[in-house]
């Protein structure tokens, strides 16, 4: 456990086992801890890193508004200053998003990608059938948007849980460590619905990656992450894809085991 600091920001990040490098990137509302139930059985065979982003939790939260382009900035500056370069990157949700985008930007750091989940919407703005899924999510994140206006990042973040990530009811379910987190990384999320261009990717720019990647999504998450990893996938050729089964939009929590036995092989693929 430790921080370090990186453009400007001291972000803080635990290093687990001996071997290739691996960085693991949450996803909103979440931080580090989020990953404990896959870290055991990544770091017995590999360097696992996973970090608090900008913002969260125990790294710094500095003022002003937060942008997607400064977390791939954080991401990419941890790979060089931990000396994990080339790393295979894991990403949840925003956390995959941020992943991606790191693979664009700096591909000399990414030797390969694991990502559930990436909520890129703004792939969808082009097909008149496909919008109105990224409308539906924009809709249900208004009020979650108000409340985050208002200071009330208790209740935003009982509503996020209950009517965006969880579904109705689900928040009493959630333990109080975890709402605990929710609650204080509330205002981060308020910055990547302001950040205009928080859910956008670049497909032209990342079809020219060519290293693996495993493109993750669960037959029980919101339908939008289906039509946007179809649309990776087209620009990826080389991406291999799985279906998760009732493990929702964080396998890395409700399926450790799984997202082990997927992941591990292939960061350790072309190392030994």
């Amino acid at each position: 456990m430790s921080e370090i600091d990186v453009n400007g920001v001291s972000l803080y990040h635990e290093a687990h086992g001996e071997g290739p490098g691996v960085i693991l990137v949450h996803g909103s509302w979440s931080d580090a801890d989020g990953w404990a139930r896959v870290v055991p059985g990544l770091a017995g065979r590999c360097r696992v890193v996973a970090y608090d982003r900008r913002g969260h939790s125990r790294s710094e939260d500095p003022p002003g508004q937060g942008s997607v382009h400064q977390d791939v900035a954080d991401l990419a500056a941890l790979i060089e200053e931990l000396g994990l370069a080339p790393a295979f990157v894991c990403g949840n949700s925003f956390g995959a998003l941020i992943a991606l985008r790191l693979a664009v930007a700096r591909p000399d750091l990414v030797r390969g990608l694991a990502v559930h989940e990436p909520p890129a919407l703004g792939l969808l703005r082009d097909d008149p059938e496909l919008a109105a899924l990224s409308r539906q999510f924009v809709e249900r994140n208004e009020p979650v948007r108000v409340l985050l206006e208002a200071g009330e990042s208790a209740a935003a973040a009982e509503l996020f849980v209950d009517t965006v990530a969880f579904g109705p009811d689900s928040w009493p379910r959630v333990p109080a460590p975890l709402r605990h987190t929710f609650i204080r990384n509330a205002p981060s999320y308020l910055d990547e619905l302001r950040d205009p261009e928080a859910f956008d990717l670049d497909l032209a720019a990342l079809a020219r990656y060519r290293d693996p990647v495993l493109l993750t999504r669960s037959d029980n998450s919101p339908p939008l992450f289906e039509p946007v990893l179809d649309r990776i996938a087209l620009t990826l050729p080389q991406a291999e894809s799985h279906l998760y089964r009732g493990a929702g939009h964080v396998p890395h929590v409700t399926e450790p085991a799984e997202y082990v036995a997927l992941v591990l092989p292939r960061a350790l693929a072309g190392t030994v």
